[in-house]
């Protein structure tokens, strides 16, 4: 419940998504507690409550309206954080992008989200600067730490303090929030999860507060007495639940890590802030493994959560073994903000994605749209109230993807008749590496940019620990020369790193279809065979 505007007065028809999160401020018994812990420090729920009311203060005193939309290119912690509730209290809308984007990708997003301000963290101030000579739509930055980006001419540019200070000159810790409703937009978070363009997916207040009363409550169980930790960054859906959506509504706290995490990082944090949930990507999992991270590292989690890419049987098999802990593996997607489709804490299944997270409905459907028998492969489609309206200015992807009340989410399932999914690939081209969309198309796109590049596919492939790994297939101009090193170091110097594909294969043709089209399927097995993965 928030106050009307004009008159002070509470309105029961409002709902703004930070004033939910931040109930444990407005508590006397509660306000002193730990929501935020960290490299960056912690924060108490008050103390949270008015950075957020400052940084809200400060962003409305810099311009900023409500709905309109702020970029964060930022490390997790306490002043990421702070942005996010914020911009929500303000009635403005965080856009939380990835790190690993260049200045030309960032770019790309300021100017699509019609952005005008900035907020971003000084390690990123690199192609922070690359991509503000890209986007003229944007006046204001404000940069966390002390190295600067090159801002262009016009575009002002201050400390982050400085426009926390600003909103606390104005009252902003005081400050009320915005009169949302539970349909106002509240949050975009960029995804390439259907078509290789990143697009805004559109979130609104009441999404938030969705994700936290299904999965959060009825599948985590989550508990004031909990501590998070996530691998997975604030700027993913499936790390802002995690780290701030989850623990926050529950009072419980957070560990926030700005550094990339690595097995030797993660295990230094697990020993340091004890965290009782744990939640990473299967292929972070893998690595855990492989680095042999000692047992006693997990002593204080009471579960893990893997979400972002199937997770394999054995690997969830051989975790479990080692560290005592029990993985739940589920499915989420950007446009769903969080996982709707989960195993169970004492019931998990390896191997599977488990069974419909309460309040959400699944359907798995043949080409015409039928459902189909259990044990029959089709599209899996999800229905619930944490869907996003739509994509930002995608008309005909909209169309394509959210159909009604129903989401189509792009995975090919088979459910069993105890109700259990089993995820058999993408439906289309697209794949994931470390639980991230990657296009084929983009990397592609990238490789025939270098000169000795005639022809290229990209297919997805299962690494040893079976997790999907781009692989590039590569025929080369007559004449031409070129190690696959190099063509891997090419893709690495013009796109985020993680859409590199991990191994580069030289052939003489690729297979195509008589009409010349790209047989993707056969690559994919000619790939596996060279590669001894068939």
């Amino acid at each position: 419940m928030t106050a009307d505007a004009a008159t002070g007065q509470a309105r029961p028809d409002t709902f703004n998504a930070s004033d939910y999160l931040l109930r444990a401020a407005r508590d006397p018994d509660t306000a002193a507690r730990t929501a935020l812990t960290g490299p960056g420090g912690d924060l108490s729920y008050a103390d949270l409550d008015a950075l957020a009311g400052n940084i809200a203060a400060g962003l409305e005193a810099w311009g900023l309206r409500p709905e309109e939309r702020v970029v964060l290119f930022m490390a997790d912690g306490p002043s990421m954080a702070g942005a996010v509730l914020g911009a929500m209290r303000l009635g403005a809308v965080p856009v939380p992008v990835s790190t690993m984007l260049t200045g030309a990708e960032l770019a790309a997003l300021l100017n699509d989200a019609r952005a005008r301000v900035l907020i971003v963290s000084d390690r990123f101030a690199g192609p922070a600067g690359e991509a503000l000579a890209l986007a003229p739509g944007v006046r204001r930055v404000a940069v966390e730490g002390d190295a600067v980006p090159r801002v262009p001419e016009g575009v002002r540019m201050n400390p982050f303090a400085d426009l926390v200070a600003e909103g606390a000159e104005r009252g902003g810790e005081i400050r009320e929030p915005y009169a949302t409703s539970g349909d106002s937009s509240a949050l975009w978070l960029y995804t390439s999860g259907t078509t290789g363009k990143p697009k805004g997916a559109m979130h609104r207040h009441a999404n938030i507060r969705h994700v936290v009363e299904t999965y959060g409550r009825q599948v985590l169980g989550i508990t004031p007495d909990d501590r998070c930790y996530s691998v997975a960054k604030l700027f993913f859906a499936y790390g802002i639940g995690n780290s701030m959506f989850f623990p926050l509504a529950a009072g419980a706290a957070t560990v926030l890590d700005p550094d990339r995490p690595t097995p030797a990082s993660v295990a230094e944090r697990l020993r340091e802030y004890r965290p009782t949930l744990f939640f990473a990507v299967p292929t972070f999992y893998a690595a855990l493994l492989n680095a042999d991270v000692p047992a006693d590292a997990f002593a204080s989690v009471r579960l893990a959560v893997s979400a972002g890419e199937p997770l394999p049987a054995e690997l969830c098999r051989r975790f479990t073994e080692k560290y005592g802990v029990e993985i739940i593996d589920g499915i989420g997607s950007t446009e769903c903000l969080h996982i709707f489709l989960s195993n169970r804490p004492g019931e998990v299944r390896p191997g599977t994605t488990g069974v419909a997270v309460p309040g959400y409905e699944l359907r798995v459907v043949d080409s015409a749209g039928a459902d189909v028998a259990p044990g029959t492969p089709g599209s899996l489609l999800v229905k619930g109230e944490s869907i996003a309206t739509g994509y930002w200015c995608r008309t005909e992807t909209t169309r394509q993807v959210f159909q009604g009340a129903w989401l189509r989410t792009g995975d090919t399932y088979v459910v069993d008749e105890d109700g259990y999914y089993t995820c058999l690939g993408r439906t289309g081209d697209m794949l994931k590496a470390g639980g991230i969309w990657v296009s084929p198309a983009e990397v592609e796109a990238r490789l025939l940019e270098h000169p000795a590049v005639a022809m290229v596919a990209v297919v997805g492939l299962p690494d040893g620990d079976g997790l999907d790994k781009p692989v590039a297939c590569v025929v080369l101009a007559d004449g031409a020369k070129a190690e696959p090193e190099e063509l891997i170091d090419f893709c690495r110097a013009g796109l985020a790193a993680f859409k590199r594909p991990r191994e580069v294969l030289i052939m003489d043709v690729l297979p195509t279809t008589a009409s010349g089209k790209l047989r993707r399927f056969a690559v994919r097995e000619l790939a596996a065979a060279l590669l001894g993965r068939d």
